[in-house]
């Protein structure tokens, strides 16, 4: 079975680890019964399954619709990241230090990397047990799904912009046909 276009973009890989991990450090560190807890999740979730909703989407300004809500849910996890690390007086390492420093980055990428989509098994490295290490590994995660979700985002408005919408697409159909 052939895979889906959204399964090939990094904007999308990047977004799987990132809902396990999330999901994970929620387990360890955020009480069960919480409203974090189910709105970190949903956030993380709603950043993987946005881009394959969009992606399904007959209409560009629908999927870029969808990346952008995909873009705020990255953003709203990032916020819930960052209060963590506030509230748990945790620092908040540049990323140089994270990229140098926390081994399980480098593995998320490579694993990224290796093949053009996920394994059904990608075989993630386990989620750090220091809740400092564990929350820098989130946030520049998270920080890098922005980027390239921010990225899509341009890249599917230029395509717009140079093909024109799905409604534009069926009235050429449809004037062509008309003729």
């Amino acid at each position: 079975m052939a895979e889906a276009g959204y399964q090939y973009l990094l904007a999308y890989k990047i977004t799987v680890p990132i809902y396990d991990y999330t999901v994970e450090f929620c387990k360890r560190w955020i009480d069960y019964k919480s409203r974090t807890k189910d709105q970190m999740e949903q956030a993380a979730r709603s950043g993987m399954a946005n881009i394959a909703e969009g992606n399904q989407q007959k209409s560009l300004a629908g999927y870029i619709k969808l990346v952008g809500v995909a873009a705020g849910s990255q953003e709203e996890l990032l916020k819930d990241y960052h209060a963590y690390a506030r509230q748990n007086r945790l620092s908040i390492w540049e990323k140089e230090r994270v990229v140098r420093d926390v081994g399980e980055l480098r593995e998320v990428w490579g694993i990224l990397k290796k093949t053009p989509t996920l394994p059904n098994s990608p075989n993630f490295p386990d989620l750090p047990n220091q809740p400092e290490i564990a929350v820098n590994l989130m946030i520049t995660l998270v920080n890098q799904a922005c980027y390239l979700l921010h990225k899509l985002s341009a890249s599917l408005e230029l395509k717009h912009q140079r093909e024109g919408g799905f409604s534009e697409k069926l009235l050429k159909k449809r004037l062509a046909y008309r003729k």
